[in-house]
């Protein structure tokens, strides 16, 4: 199965999180917080008033709350407006 997503919507897969803090600290399951890190997967053909900026294989960061979280299969992606992308990372 896959996702194809419309308008000026787009796919996103989470980074994984990082289980240790800088100075080596193991952070528990509970305590570790969402990234707001991810790479896109699939972009949408975008609308007449938004140009499509992000293209696959982008690493982005996204705002929050954000987007819709859809699982298929194993895999967990999360759908969004391209306008929740803060910014791309380069």
């Amino acid at each position: 199965m896959k996702l194809v997503p419309l308008g000026d919507r787009v796919v996103l897969q989470q980074l994984v999180a990082e289980e240790t803090t800088k100075s080596g600290i193991v952070l528990p399951g509970g305590s570790k917080e969402k990234p707001q890190q991810a790479k896109v997967i699939a972009v949408g053909p975008g609308t007449e008033e938004v140009k499509m900026e992000v293209k696959k294989g982008d690493e982005v960061i996204y705002s929050k709350y954000a987007g819709t979280e859809v699982k298929l299969g194993d895999d967990e992606y999360i759908v969004v407006k391209q306008s929740d992308i803060l910014a791309i990372v380069k």
